[in-house]
């Protein structure tokens, strides 16, 4: 078997797993695959937020879909103006943070990631535990779009750097800001990462950089698929594997992550 076949296995059952822990939560598992990107695959930085950032297109594209048996498209539509309020910041962050990735040193970037690696891990043992209260935060519409336009900003930003779908973040701030159900804030996430993950994808595409998706397109595919297919699995062994044990669980694997991808030379 040749070192190409061993790796694309590899790739295959990587995502799977990554794919298996984002669908325990309702997450694309984007941030659990970049570190192995980075260490088992030895990807440069850059690179691997590329990478990272395709593999999360074709995931959340399925995974939008896949949801519209439990949230319909017409429930989704009914809340358009989350979604565009979220936008109007998610993408200039998305163009911002992609700029800024393909300007920034290997060894800068690496550090970069690493501490967002440690913030999403902290979003993971306490953003998860919001609970819906049904109405917006703010009474005034104005103050709710200013926040919403903000939070999108920050959210494209980091979205872009770590080349992640943001539904870790996203989902905290339209159960909190918006008031909405759980399961419809999973849906309002997709809907404002896909079009986000598109800006930020433009940007590197302007990056020498980016010849490292044409060079690995099979790699992409086969992870991806993985991605998917573990996210599937993930999504039925949902009931059985309690947030008590599983949110701590991830949130310490990001930590390792996060270490590791800091002492990365």
């Amino acid at each position: 078997m040749t070192s190409r076949m061993i790796k694309k296995i590899k790739a295959f059952f990587a995502g799977a797993g990554i794919g298996a822990l984002g669908g325990l939560i309702g997450l694309g598992g984007a941030e659990f695959r970049l570190p192995l990107l980075l260490g088992m695959f030895a990807f440069p930085p850059l690179e691997a937020v590329i990478l990272n950032k395709a593999m999360s297109l074709l995931v959340v594209a399925s995974a939008l879909p896949f949801r519209a048996a439990t949230i319909s498209w017409e429930t989704l539509f009914a809340h358009w103006t989350i979604v565009v309020n979220l936008l109007a910041g998610s993408l200039a962050g998305a163009w911002a943070g992609a700029s800024w990735a393909t300007k920034l040193r290997s060894e800068t970037l690496y550090r970069v990631i690493a501490i967002l690696l440690l913030g999403i891990a902290l979003v993971l043992l306490t953003g998860h535990q919001t609970t819906t209260t049904g109405t917006p935060l703010f009474d005034s519409p104005a103050l709710l779009m200013t926040t919403g336009v903000i939070a999108g900003l920050g959210i494209g930003i980091v979205a872009a750097l770590l080349g992640v779908a943001g539904g870790e973040l996203l989902i905290p701030v339209i159960v909190f800001l918006f008031g909405a159900d759980i399961k419809l804030a999973g849906s309002l996430s997709l809907a404002v990462s896909l079009p986000t993950m598109l800006v930020s994808f433009a940007r590197y595409s302007k990056d020498s950089s980016f010849v490292v998706l044409g060079a690995n397109k099979s790699f992409v595919l086969i992870m991806a698929i993985g991605s998917i297919a573990g996210a599937w699995l993930g999504s039925r062994l949902l009931g059985i594997v309690p947030d008590s044990y599983l949110l701590p669980m991830l949130a310490a694997i990001l930590l390792i992550s996060a270490l590791k991808v800091w002492k990365h030379k």
